[in-house]
């Protein structure tokens, strides 16, 4: 247990899981998607589809999707505020089964037309984890500068990805692999830290191989 198990984060009530967590979420995914959110399918499950109208879950999310931080005194408006910028959302309630019981699915689509796809987790105190990101289970707080390459699951690229950010002199603190299915995509979550520069992510996006990479910053 720590501090923000008992007092909370600083925020926009009323709850640190419904509200401060939602709108958490909401923002990690308007960072990873990476451009202006032209469309967004958010889906509720377990408690946050049951309560969350009460605690303000469908506006903290959306709050988080156009850009505003946990504790922006604009959160209630957000709605409004989706208009005003043509965010285009739907929200509706999911069964995702076995995931933790405050738990959004939000499918993003762009202003290229790219869409990203995120399942993920108000865990309580303000803290969330990155569940699913496009189909793949990952895993991530979103505490950290975190870089998230998309690659042929083939040899050499975790080597290639780790020298890169070793010679741009940048740690990495935690670092998952995953994978759809052998030889098909592979998946490397990177947590930082330090900020992984745009130039870094441009040359590594060059890389024959890597199929996408995405960036989150808390910052």
């Amino acid at each position: 247990m720590n501090l923000f198990d008992i007092i909370g984060p600083v925020m926009v009530g009323p709850s640190s899981s419904h509200t401060a967590g939602a709108a958490k979420i909401g923002n990690v995914c308007y960072k990873l998607m990476g451009e202006k959110i032209k469309k967004a399918e958010i889906y509720l499950h377990g408690s946050f589809a049951k309560t969350g109208k009460g605690h303000g879950t469908d506006k903290a999310l959306v709050a988080g999707l156009v850009g505003l931080e946990v504790d922006d005194i604009r959160i209630p408006e957000s709605f409004e505020i989706a208009k005003e910028q043509g965010l285009d959302f739907t929200i509706s309630a999911i069964d995702l089964g076995d995931a933790h019981p405050n738990s959004a699915k939000i499918i993003m689509t762009g202003a290229s037309g790219a869409v990203v796809e995120v399942v993920a987790a108000s865990l309580g105190g303000g803290r969330i984890e990155v569940c699913h990101l496009d189909g793949v289970d990952v895993s991530f707080s979103g505490e950290s500068p975190t870089l998230i390459v998309h690659n042929v699951d083939q040899p050499g690229y975790i080597t290639e990805v780790t020298s890169l950010l070793g010679k741009q002199g940048i740690n990495i603190a935690t670092m998952q692999l995953h994978r759809k299915n052998r030889g098909g995509e592979a998946v490397m979550v990177i947590e930082c830290d330090d900020e992984v520069p745009v130039e870094t992510r441009q040359e590594l996006e060059r890389q024959e191989g890597i199929m996408k990479v995405s960036y989150y910053s808390p910052r």
